[in-house]
């Protein structure tokens, strides 16, 4: 054999090691847990062929505590590009096989060569997270790795779109990464992520809980918020990647994609019509009027499981990308409450940072009251989504479908908040406050007087009644040109899809400033 064969013939030996990871053993260890290894699931990521990967020859440098003796290609972590769907898209891939997935400096630098290389083309970062932490053997060169790597999430963040996938273990300062991401979606069963683990809780705090009661999928999409999507599998976890950044632009500077579409522009919904109930107190499903509106009735929903008294995700008009906040009457009447608030504000923001439009559907009675609420900072976290909706300078249309009353009319994406096009139905009521709540404090003294309970009642009713007349419709708005028209429920689609092609060519600036103080 030649001298240039026998190089080639080890490229290829170096190159199917790299791709054994930490060696047959431990993959099946991994297979056997469910899970996938680091190339397996960017294969599965990524369009077939397209794969290209940055260095496979990288190994640690640590010549402590017997690490000398053992190195593996890669260094535990798989970066590279590929596309999906065609389009360019930079991905890392923790491998659990190499030091359980250990983050080193190589490994580290690693990331960040291809965070910046993401940041240079303007192309989503993809990173898949199943590792054991920072390698203790290199001490403060693994902290100083992971906090390269959080600067670059902050640099990146509204510029480019940055999704987390945890397929394993997530701990310690590794969990700083993802929760500077745009989106986290967590695996069941088989993924967590917490700050400290069990053990240590067990110490300091005494607590007994398991891993996946401390940190598990279900812990973070219902309770925390931090996740914001939950597979049964990774091969679903996977695809609702493909599937989210479709909605998704390249970059702060590029529109989404437009999709074909078939759904006919002028399709009437009958059903919308009749789906508000007679009773105001009645609830009913939001998710059906989004159903009945979007392009062929598909729903990306974010975070479904937490503060699910308000709805977000992502869907289309006309093939074009939009976001969706919703009031979601069927949970605790769709009031806002600090959760909510939270997971709107941030969901509208990232829109705003990637050219994403946001149709708003209101059926909102107010503000959650009470003191577990104002102990813990409703006033800020109602002031982030009024923030937020204020801020924005992407197309914003409005549909009032039933209540908007006092603060939370204003503070969801309302006229005086630069909203663009306001829609109400004709069940809308717009007012400070429900008519009995109304009712009470103006005539409270006339009402105490009646001594009479039949008497009182008939004045309550016949008092709740003029209130309703006079100020529980959409008209009074309408008459001050803070309601742009009011329309009849089947036109519903129709008239977002033409107030979104006329603000197409929106443009409007914010003053100049270093950053805003949002309220945290």
């Amino acid at each position: 054999m030649s001298t240039q064969g026998e190089k080639i013939k080890e490229l290829i030996e170096l190159r199917e090691k790299a791709k054994m990871g930490g060696g047959a053993k431990r993959i099946e260890a991994q297979h056997s847990k469910g899970k996938y290894t680091a190339r397996e699931r960017i294969e599965m990521l990524l369009d077939e062929g397209s794969f290209e990967e940055f260095d496979m020859f990288v190994t640690h440098r640590c010549k402590d505590f017997g690490l000398e003796e053992e190195a593996y290609l890669s260094d535990g972590v798989v970066t590279g590009y590929g596309t999906i769907d065609g389009r360019i898209v930079y991905v890392f891939s923790q491998d659990f096989t190499v030091f359980g997935g250990s983050l080193s400096e190589t490994f580290a630098a690693k990331i960040c060569k291809v965070m910046d290389m993401a940041m240079k083309v303007g192309a989503p970062v993809v990173g898949i997270n199943d590792s054991g932490g920072a390698r203790i053997q290199e001490g403060v060169m693994s902290l100083a790795g992971y906090a390269d790597i959080f600067q670059r999430n902050i640099m990146a963040s509204g510029v480019i779109p940055q999704i987390s996938a945890i397929f394993g273990p997530c701990a310690g300062g590794a969990v700083y990464s993802p929760a500077l991401t745009d989106f986290i979606i967590m695996s069941k069963d088989t993924s967590y992520m917490f700050v400290t683990g069990p053990k240590v809780v067990k110490t300091v705090t005494g607590e007994t809980v398991t891993s996946e009661e401390l940190g598990g999928a279900g812990v973070h999409t219902s309770k925390s918020g931090v996740a914001h999507f939950v597979s049964e599998t990774e091969e679903e976890g996977i695809m609702l990647i493909r599937k989210l950044l479709s909605y998704l632009p390249q970059n702060n500077l590029e529109e989404s994609p437009l999709e074909p579409n078939n759904d006919p522009i002028d399709r009437l919904e009958d059903s919308l019509n009749e789906i508000i109930p007679d009773s105001p107190n009645k609830p009913y499903d939001v998710k059906d009027v989004i159903a009945a509106i979007v392009d062929n009735g598909e729903f990306l929903e974010v975070q479904r499981y937490y503060a699910p008294n308000i709805i977000t995700g992502f869907a289309r008009f006309n093939g074009q990308s939009v976001g969706i906040v919703a009031n979601q009457p069927k949970y605790i009447a769709g009031v806002l409450d600090i959760n909510a608030s939270r997971k709107a504000a941030r969901f509208v923001r990232f829109c705003d940072a990637f050219n994403i439009p946001v149709v708003t559907l209101v059926d909102v009675p107010g503000f959650l009251p009470g003191t577990g609420q104002e102990y813990n900072g409703i006033i800020i976290h109602g002031a982030k989504l009024l923030y937020a909706y204020g801020e924005a300078t992407i197309p914003k249309v409005t549909v009032i479908l039933r209540k908007a009353y006092g603060g939370a009319y204003d503070v969801m994406s309302s006229k005086h908040l630069r909203g663009d096009i306001n829609y109400a139905w004709p069940s809308a009521e717009i007012a400070v406050m429900g008519p009995q709540g109304a009712i009470e404090v103006l005539y409270s003294k006339e009402i105490k007087a009646i001594e009479n309970e039949q008497e009182r009642g008939v004045f309550l009713e016949n008092k709740e009644q003029e209130y309703k007349d006079k100020f529980a419709n959409p008209y009074v708005a309408a008459k001050y040109g803070f309601i742009d028209d009011v329309i009849e429920p089947r036109n519903t689609r129709f008239r977002i899809i033409r107030a979104l092609q006329s603000l197409a060519t929106k443009k409007d600036v914010n003053p100049p400033k270093k950053h805003s103080n949002l309220p945290l």
